[in-house]
């Protein structure tokens, strides 16, 4: 399953907008609340994916009936540039188990790149619900590499994919090596990848424009 929220018309996609406009940029913090805004819309529509089971919930005036979740999703993202997103998504699964992965571009001098990955800390991954997050998919390579990292852990069960921006060269090269349980979640799509791989028009680099520029 894809779902591109910003093909719809929502305020999701004033969010699309200030994330890409450069002038709307330079405010570190805004564009960081951005992310966290457009990780709560992501967790909500998830949300209505998800198993529940009614409850009796218990008011000063009698008892109501109430469907609540199952099971607690672990919210999974690659650092750092998917922090605030990881906290949007978390805001409305204020409950739920995270886990963190390293997975950054090591440059060679001929111009090419290896993604590596690194750091690791996860819960138990088996027959759990994974929401895994990253606020580019730009080659694919990263996304697929960390979903392959995190199953030293446990095989999830269902695993849903969050980007912001994706590329098209991206989301099919994940969707080929991803396992057919697998849901992909993105604000927007873009045709074009560069040469030194990053997305056109994209926003530029997440990380950068959250944190500062990284020497």
């Amino acid at each position: 399953m894809i779902q591109i929220l910003g093909n719809e018309n929502s305020i999701f996609n004033e969010f699309i907008a200030e994330i890409r406009d450069e002038q709307i940029q330079c405010d570190r913090m805004r564009f960081r609340r951005n992310m966290e805004r457009m990780g709560e819309i992501f967790a909500y529509e998830i949300s209505k994916k998800m198993h529940y089971v009614s409850e009796d919930v218990t008011t000063s005036l009698g008892t109501a009936k109430v469907p609540r979740l199952s099971e607690q999703p672990v919210v999974a993202t690659i650092l750092r540039a998917g922090i605030p997103l990881h906290l949007g998504i978390l805001n409305y699964f204020d409950q739920a188990d995270n886990a963190f992965i390293s997975a950054y571009r090591k440059h060679h001098k001929d111009g090419t790149f290896d993604v590596q990955v690194e750091y690791l800390a996860s819960p138990d991954l088996e027959d759990r619900i994974l929401i895994l997050c990253d606020p580019m998919l730009a080659t694919g390579t990263s996304m697929v590499l960390t979903f392959n990292a995190l199953l030293k852990k446990g095989k999830p069960k269902h695993t849903h994919i969050v980007s912001l921006i994706a590329s098209n060269e991206g989301l099919n090269y994940a969707k080929l090596h991803l396992p057919e349980n697998v849901s992909f979640w993105m604000g927007a799509v873009d045709e074009e990848l560069t040469a030194q791989s990053y997305i056109v028009p994209g926003l530029g680099d997440a990380g950068d424009l959250a944190f500062g520029v990284k020497s």
